[in-house]
């Protein structure tokens, strides 16, 4: 896989992020908080750093998941998420690469589906993280 976005500088916790999250407007500051929590909690070895003004996923030093907050939604964004199986058709975007799930409060673009993207994305960069030896 050429072009991936890696961050070797990303780390276990940074405690900016969090005060970034609690900036965000209240009407949109829970949701993102709600569903960065998650990106954190999708598996081992995640790593974060603030990327572009917004919160970054990483297994290891490849990026799969971002959070940002605009005047009237919270993006969900994923850095390979044209790759992505999304049978609900949450994904949003044309790039090559990146896709995004836009969440206004009180939508249903945020439940099991948005889930499933989180932990396939994580899957797919721990994949791309650490590829299985070939045994050569």
């Amino acid at each position: 896989m050429d072009a991936l976005f890696r961050f070797p500088s990303a780390t276990e916790h940074v405690p900016a992020i969090d005060a970034w999250l609690e900036s965000r407007d209240p009407a949109l500051g829970p949701l993102a908080r709600r569903w960065y929590a998650r990106l954190r909690a999708s598996g081992p070895g995640i790593r974060e750093l603030m990327h572009d003004g917004c919160p970054v996923a990483c297994v290891g030093d490849v990026a799969f998941a971002y959070v940002n907050v605009f005047k009237a939604h919270v993006n969900v964004g994923f850095f390979l998420g044209a790759m992505l199986d999304d049978p609900e058709g949450l994904l949003e975007g044309e790039g090559k690469r990146m896709r995004h799930v836009k969440l206004k409060p009180g939508s249903r673009g945020d439940g099991p589906a948005l889930q499933r993207l989180i932990e396939d994305a994580c899957s797919q960069a721990a994949s791309l993280a650490h590829p299985a030896s070939d045994g050569t």
